[in-house]
């Protein structure tokens, strides 16, 4: 098994302050092991250890995979609090979030059992990265063209296209222009002995 451990080394200015004790603690109130907590989310055990003392910065698809890991949200693992979810996110109170090259706001409430996101995938960022869990993904384009690949099926996605599938499908996500591509994206998270399985790239794709 490949894992995902793509991801920008921590900058000053750059890194996600609250991310690396967030990761630890949740770990621990998992009560896993650094091993443990590593092969369940398919990360090696340098690469998360890593992660908790703020060497690194997780890409978004190593955030899923820890949140499923410990029965959590990306809201959680990003320090955010779920005490006091409105049902209402209003525009100018997202602040946006780097983590692999992808930019991500929070379009939902946090603590939920569901996230939504407004995500901006940079041309060439993460294309190689095929991803297979548990639960449902839904995204919706808002912007640019879309490529996904659904098992051995490639889709093209336009502005306004929508695709709804069962995450257990190996799937991956690229934006087909150089400007990138924008979209809300909404996943359900499930804890699971088998996390994020990231399979690495594939070869032969149409262009």
């Amino acid at each position: 098994m490949h894992s995902s451990e793509a991801g920008p080394p921590a900058a000053p200015g750059d890194a996600l302050p609250a991310v690396a004790p967030q990761l630890r603690a949740l770990r621990r109130r998992a009560s896993l092991t650094l091993e443990a907590a590593a092969r369940d989310a398919g990360l090696s055990p340098a690469h998360l250890s890593r992660l908790e003392t703020g060497q690194r910065q997780p890409s978004l698809p190593t955030l899923l995979s820890l949140a499923r890991t410990y029965g959590t949200t990306v809201s959680e693992l990003l320090g955010e609090s779920g005490a006091d979810r409105d049902a209402v996110v209003r525009a100018a109170d997202m602040e946006s979030t780097a983590a692999g090259g992808w930019t991500y706001w929070q379009a939902g409430a946090a603590g939920r059992g569901m996230q939504a996101l407004r995500v901006r995938v940079p041309h060439g960022s993460q294309g190689d990265i095929v991803r297979v869990h548990p639960g449902e993904e839904w995204l919706y384009v808002l912007k640019g063209r879309l490529r996904l690949r659904l098992g051995e099926t490639l889709h093209r996605l336009a502005p306004g296209d929508s695709a709804h599938f069962d995450s257990l499908t190996p799937h991956r996500i690229e934006a087909q222009d150089p400007d990138g591509v924008e979209l809300l994206f909404v996943h359900t998270l499930l804890q699971s002995p088998t996390a994020t399985l990231c399979l690495g790239p594939t070869h032969g794709d149409a262009t």
